[in-house]
């Protein structure tokens, strides 16, 4: 690795961050690209979200380090931050500290990474050569030489399409000013989008539980509105979770709340619902389903889970899982169809290595399509992988994460830095903020399922 270059770090989230963090400690230098105007930019956009995770699962321990001497407070660890507290307490006077700071750069898009003179075809001297990050700064692009890349970029700004199949459906993106972004604050910032609409909500992961409920509330303030519910399974039951039963209190008064919601009509679910088309109107959307059915709205909340952008990788030598797109090692240990977060081991810089030396990507977009990630693991992803980039093979090889039994889920509605869950917490929790029995809430949605996919 080329010593006197710094080390690209994509993604200013708490996984970005922390990668940071964990590089200055090991006196590396790394400079940091965050497409968005500020650190943790893609948090700002769910600020009014309540995580299901304490903070004692959110903080990293190298950049609690670099904080504590400079006076900052560590929130109390039992304690149920909100997307905005994230950010306000933790990410922002981290990403303020001049070790960071002086590092950091906003509004800096990464559009492509290479080998410097080479393209992917090359293979004499490659191992060697720098890596070339290309930038957009607003209206100007620039290119960055540098010895190794931790790509955080997350999952947020590239969520799965409303069509069946992988694909958009038809007339999708001619559509695109109806449909909003996948975690609406349809009580605050969005209200006036939301309130008194016909609004349909695709999907059957927890995200869109949580819409839904905070659209039944708002339809009490607003009772013209209507809201729809599509599914593309034959049941809703999976959603519901296991109610009073559930070994989490949190997801079964939300699975339960829901049910209830929906058999008192106040929202209208439709079943077995594979949108095939969507066909824009002065009087709102039509989507129409596989089998011929349709539906009317003025405006659709995708909750249909996110995908890693690859195309600013295409000159890599990636090796990726066919099916989920995480590293190839990696792949099988999180395959939704098998998996839930708790039963992912930890993992790091050995399992997460490409064909392209010294390229890694971490955190949420590490796991491809899988909702399965949590924030946990992307901090013990970035403690290897640093240790690995300076030369400490023994400390990168040794990983190690201690979670209860329950584990710390994620979401299908995966970020660079885990997607919360919105899910009411009963009145006692909301009073203090804090967990009622030791094993942890989660971190995003819990799925609810015995594997970690969140529905059909």
């Amino acid at each position: 690795m080329n010593q006197h270059l710094p080390i690209a770090v994509i993604g200013a989230g708490p996984v970005g961050l922390a990668a940071a963090a964990h590089l200055l400690e090991r006196g590396l230098e790394p400079v940091i690209f965050e497409a968005g105007a500020s650190a943790g930019a893609a948090i700002e956009q769910w600020r009014h979200i309540r995580l299901f995770s304490p903070w004692r699962f959110n903080l990293d321990a190298a950049a609690v380090r670099l904080l504590e001497p400079r006076g900052w407070k560590s929130p109390r660890p039992t304690a149920l931050p909100y997307g905005g507290e994230l950010v306000d307490d933790y990410l922002t006077p981290l990403a303020e500290l001049q070790p960071i700071a002086s590092r950091l750069k906003t509004g800096a898009r990464v559009i492509a990474v290479t080998r410097a003179g080479l393209d992917k075809t090359h293979v004499r001297d490659r191992d060697t050569a720098p890596f070339l990050v290309r930038v957009e700064h607003g209206d100007e692009v620039r290119d960055y030489t540098v010895s190794a890349v931790i790509d955080a970029s997350g999952t947020w700004s590239t969520r799965n399409p409303l069509g069946t199949s992988g694909l958009p459906a038809i007339g999708e993106e001619r559509a695109a000013e109806r449909i909003s972004s996948p975690l609406p604050d349809v009580s605050g910032r969005d209200l006036t989008a939301f309130a008194g609409r016909r609004v349909l909500v695709v999907g059957a992961g927890h995200s869109a539980a949580n819409t839904l409920i905070n659209l039944a509330q708002l339809a009490k303030e607003a009772p013209e509105t209507r809201i729809l519910w599509a599914v593309r399974g034959s049941t809703a039951a999976k959603v519901y979770g296991g109610g009073d039963a559930d070994g989490l209190p949190a997801r079964g008064q939300l699975g339960s709340r829901l049910r209830r919601l929906v058999e008192s009509g106040t929202i209208e679910l439709h079943t077995s619902f594979g949108i095939r088309s969507l066909t824009d109107s002065e009087d709102g959307v039509t989507i129409t389903s596989g089998d011929g059915r349709s539906l009317v709205a003025d405006v659709v909340v995708p909750c249909t889970g996110f995908r890693p952008d690859l195309d600013m990788l295409r000159e890599l030598r990636l090796d990726l899982d066919p099916a989920v797109e995480a590293p190839t090692e990696l792949g099988p240990l999180i395959d939704p169809e098998f998996h839930s977060c708790g039963t992912v081991p930890p993992h790091g810089a050995k399992v997460l290595a490409h064909p392209e030396k010294n390229f890694y990507i971490v955190g949420m977009k590490s796991y491809g399509r899988a909702p399965t990630f949590l924030l946990a693991t992307g901090y013990e992803q970035v403690r290897s992988v640093s240790a690995a980039l300076a030369g400490d093979q023994l400390a990168a090889d040794t990983v190690h994460l201690e979670l209860p039994e329950t584990g710390v889920c994620s979401s299908d509605a995966g970020t660079s830095c885990d997607v919360p869950a919105v899910a009411p917490l009963a009145p006692q929790l909301a009073a203090s903020g804090c967990c009622s029995t030791p094993e942890p809430s989660f971190v995003g949605f819990p799925t609810g399922l015995a594997h970690g996919r969140s529905g059909s």
